[in-house]
């Protein structure tokens, strides 16, 4: 495996945005820095070959960011569809079910949850991601989401310490 591939390289790029998104206490920070990682995260799943991730990326991209304009359940119920019909048609395997859950279940966490129940639901959709890296070869990728999983775990630990459940 060579771990300077220009996709690997992207992937370390998803990795700094990630950790540095998770760190955040405010919602809306973390919103804008898990998009922009989204964005990395398309080219790097791009350069691998995993169009399902690819996809699941770019849609995860796109809908943070609307999700920091609006709340609406129409906009988020488009980008759930969106996700599943997508991921689905650019699937060539069982695994590209991985990135699929996680669009999904990450819609549901920036559209209609706050504070440590939406980070919940984004440690579930950091798990789908890992196993989907794990299986992708993804170096850069699965550094990312062990280390989200370690450090969204801990945010969410201070929001809790903090008297901050919302």
């Amino acid at each position: 495996m060579d771990f300077t591939a220009p996709s690997q390289i992207v992937g370390y790029v998803a990795f700094a945005l990630g950790i540095f998104a998770f760190a955040q206490r405010i919602d809306w920070r973390l919103k804008f820095l898990v998009a922009s990682e989204c964005v990395a995260y398309t080219l790097h799943f791009y350069l691998l070959g995993n169009n399902a991730a690819a996809v699941s990326a770019a849609l995860s991209a796109m809908r943070t960011f609307t999700s920091l304009r609006t709340r609406s359940p129409w906009v988020a119920g488009f980008f759930l569809a969106l996700n599943l019909v997508l991921g689905v048609a650019v699937a060539t395997s069982w695994t590209a079910a991985f990135p699929i859950m996680a669009g999904l279940s990450g819609t549901v966490a920036v559209f209609f949850l706050r504070g440590i129940g939406m980070r919940l639901v984004l440690l579930c959709a950091t798990l789908c991601w890992l196993t989907n890296n794990i299986l992708s070869g993804s170096i850069g990728g699965t550094m990312l989401e062990s280390s989200i999983a370690v450090v969204n775990a801990t945010t969410m630990l201070r929001l809790w310490r903090a008297g901050r459940l919302r």
